[in-house]
């Protein structure tokens, strides 16, 4: 019911806003002569946001357009994101960037968008939706499936593990969760996977969680967190737990992350690359406002590192920090 009530609401409001702007094509909101491009992420905190708008920012120079980048503060405010959209769109940009929290509360503007001839370029988490003409992301389930591979050989093959996941509302959230456990149950049939919690991208959230894993599971040998807060979280857990020997990995390569990594609390984690995602959605929008053709996906890569290869040039590039 929240979720059509937002879709509703987004939309009257984004049609009553176009209306005001008159007619239905996008004519860019700085009159055609420099494009102009309107991101929506998922959250704007974390330092994975930073590095998309960062790379974002950089090939919008390059290509000569005009972009803003904005996001909730928190990766649990649907409605705020939809909020964001919403006021986007009635600025009538050449294109818009989106990493949808929800991908079906958000598939309403989509058509609204596709009305007002705005292409949408998805990033990070797709919509439920045909109206993005691209998404530009890391391939989530065959990354999550890498975490589960070294996870397994980390504990050997046997054990119980447990999972924080950020979210099951975004792509991102049921892609890294499903790839995990599909990888576990197919190639792992000596690991018991434990329920998958949900932090809902919140540091502190995903700690408790963890601590509340081990408690019950005296017997843990695994765990697996799933974005940069989750991940964070997991390592903070298992240190104020007080806990040895549980063998952690996680996604994304915030400072904490690294640091847990350096400490040996994390065993590892899935860097993406954030900075080529975001340059990817100004490359594919600008495409997109001249109406070139493209793929419905851009893989924007990943990497698995842990402490024999963080120095690595490769790695030290795709880093957040």
């Amino acid at each position: 019911m929240v979720r059509g009530r937002i879709g509703i609401i987004a939309s009257v409001l984004v049609a009553l806003s176009l209306a005001a702007c008159g007619g239905s094509g996008s004519t860019g909101a700085s009159g055609g002569k420099t494009p102009y491009i309107a991101i929506v992420s998922k959250g704007f905190s974390q330092q994975f946001w930073q590095a998309v708008k960062s790379g974002a920012e950089s090939e919008a120079k390059k290509e000569g357009a005009r972009i803003t980048f904005e996001g909730p503060p928190t990766e649990s405010d649907v409605e705020k994101q939809i909020t964001m959209l919403t006021n986007a769109l009635a600025k009538r940009p050449d294109a818009i960037g989106f990493a949808a929290l929800d991908s079906r509360a958000a598939a309403p503007l989509m058509q609204q968008a596709k009305s007002a001839n705005i292409p949408v370029i998805a990033f990070d988490s797709g919509v439920d939706s045909t109206v993005p003409v691209t998404t530009a992301a890391t391939d989530n389930k065959a990354a999550a499936a890498e975490d589960a591979k070294h996870l397994s050989q980390l504990v050997g093959g046997k054990g119980v593990v447990g999972m924080v996941i950020h979210d099951q509302t975004s792509q991102t959230g049921t892609q890294r969760r499903d790839g995990f456990i599909d990888w576990m149950k197919t190639n792992a049939p000596g690991i018991t996977l434990l329920p998958p919690q949900y932090s809902s991208s919140d540091l502190n959230k995903a700690a408790d969680i963890t601590k509340s894993i081990i408690a019950a599971n005296q017997d843990l040998a695994g765990i697996y967190g799933s974005n940069e807060a989750s991940a964070e979280g997991v390592a903070k857990g298992i240190q104020e737990s007080g806990k040895k020997g549980v063998k952690a990995v996680g996604f994304d390569s915030g400072k904490a992350q690294i640091d847990a990594i350096k400490s040996g609390t994390l065993a590892g984690a899935i860097t993406q690359n954030p900075i080529a995602i975001g340059q990817q959605v100004v490359v594919a929008a600008m495409k997109a406002i001249k109406g070139v053709q493209q793929p419905k996906f851009i893989n924007t890569g990943y990497y698995w590192y842990d402490s024999t290869n963080i120095n690595d040039p490769k790695i030290q590039a795709v880093l957040y920090q």
